[in-house]
């Protein structure tokens, strides 16, 4: 049989986001697969340079909407180690807490989003009906759902009363409960096994060699997680375990992630009952630098890098993001060869994959063969003359 290629994306009903992948198939048999990036730019972190670090907390937080928290508080604290900040303990505990809260979101959307690429539609509803406990304790702690702005550098803006930490305790029983159904239902359910095991799958040293992160490289047996090898915040203080599988599949990857969600309940409720006092926040100079830093964050999806340069301004000279699921998306062409056309879906949803957290833009003159730079205005002038030449006017 000849082999044909077919795309999948960028707009697809199975995909959350625009991204393009083309399959090589034989038959039913992928036996080529390449990523095409691009169809999600939004200029964040030209943007970034353009706004103060107050400003720029809550254009960072919308990267993601899912791993909003992840990617400010790795933002904070790579500016807030240029600025020798002292962050208190009570803040560093509820940022902690937030973290955790913000990973059983994540994790159970997951499961929902990969129950509904397989078909298995009372899962979905299942999980989604109980995020919502996770989302109102988010929305009690900080005043939103999704984007929940409680940090600011030199701490948190919100604190937590005695009893709104009562009732995010009587939330995480609920879902401690629930939780430990979906354990059983992902490690014994006929459908679900079917669907996953031996899907997608990824060694150990192929993790390593295409520097996966996370709950990806995880469920391939690679034992990592920021947490724990470079604690921030006040996990040096929580007992948690590393959840690592060694089935290397899409299988794995949701084993990893249903019981990371059971650690994250544990944590939580140490942090709760063991609250310290203080204050929440120090005051913090609106000019910053000169410096610069580094911070490394286990985001739901994996290790997130943010790098921050100062000038000694208030705005940031230079911020860069290394978002998990660029780091993830080296590892989908080798995971979907030799699988099924019918297994691609799960394959690539099995890295939890963001679009918007990874989209770069590069532009390049091929008659020169030279790559342009651009400052803010630059890009904007380009956009506008980009899109008038496909019939569409600003005016």
């Amino acid at each position: 049989m000849s082999k044909i290629q077919i795309p999948l994306g960028p707009q697809h009903p199975a995909l959350k986001e625009p991204e393009n992948f083309m399959l090589v198939l034989d038959g039913e048999q992928i036996v080529d697969a390449t990523v095409n990036l691009g169809y999600n730019h939004r200029g964040v972190e030209k943007a970034a340079e353009n706004r103060n670090y107050i400003q720029d907390i809550y254009l960072i937080e919308r990267i993601c909407g899912i791993c909003s928290h992840s990617h400010v508080s790795c933002y904070i604290n790579a500016v807030e180690e240029i600025a020798k900040a002292e962050v208190p303990q009570r803040a560093k505990a509820i940022r902690t807490l937030v973290a955790e809260l913000e990973r059983v979101h994540s994790h159970l959307l997951w499961l929902g989003v990969a129950a509904f690429e397989l078909g298995y539609d009372t899962l979905f509803m299942y999980t989604w009906r109980d995020r919502e406990q996770v989302l109102d304790c988010l929305e009690m702690i900080s005043g939103n759902r999704v984007h929940y702005g409680i940090n600011t550098i030199g701490g948190v803006r919100r604190d937590i009363t005695k009893e709104q930490a009562e009732e995010i305790l009587k939330k995480i029983k609920f879902l401690h409960e629930r939780t430990s159904y979906y354990v059983g239902v992902v490690t014994e359910e006929p459908t679900f096994l079917a669907r996953t095991q031996n899907v997608g799958k990824l060694p150990k040293d192929v993790a390593l060699e295409l520097n996966a992160v996370g709950p990806t490289a995880r469920a391939s047996g690679v034992d990592i997680d920021v947490r724990r090898d470079e604690p921030y915040f006040i996990y040096d203080q929580l007992d948690f375990k590393v959840i690592t599988h060694n089935t290397e599949d899409v299988f794995g990857r949701a084993v990893v992630r249903v019981l990371e969600t059971i650690e994250s309940y544990k944590m939580i409720e140490q942090i709760l009952k063991n609250l310290p006092e203080g204050p929440i926040s120090v005051k913090v100079p609106w000019k910053i630098g000169p410096g610069e830093a580094v911070f490394r964050y286990e985001a739901p999806r994996g290790e997130d890098i943010h790098y921050v340069k100062a000038n000694g301004t208030e705005y940031p000279e230079r911020v860069k993001v290394r978002a998990p699921t660029l780091a993830n998306f080296q590892s989908i062409p080798y995971c979907l060869k030799n699988g099924y056309l019918a297994d691609a879906i799960i394959t690539i949803a099995a890295i939890d994959p963001c679009m918007s957290c990874t989209d770069r833009a590069v532009v390049y003159d091929y008659k020169t063969g030279k790559k342009e730079v651009f400052d803010w205005e630059g890009l904007r002038k380009y956009s506008i003359e980009f899109y008038k030449k496909k019939g569409v006017s600003f005016k």
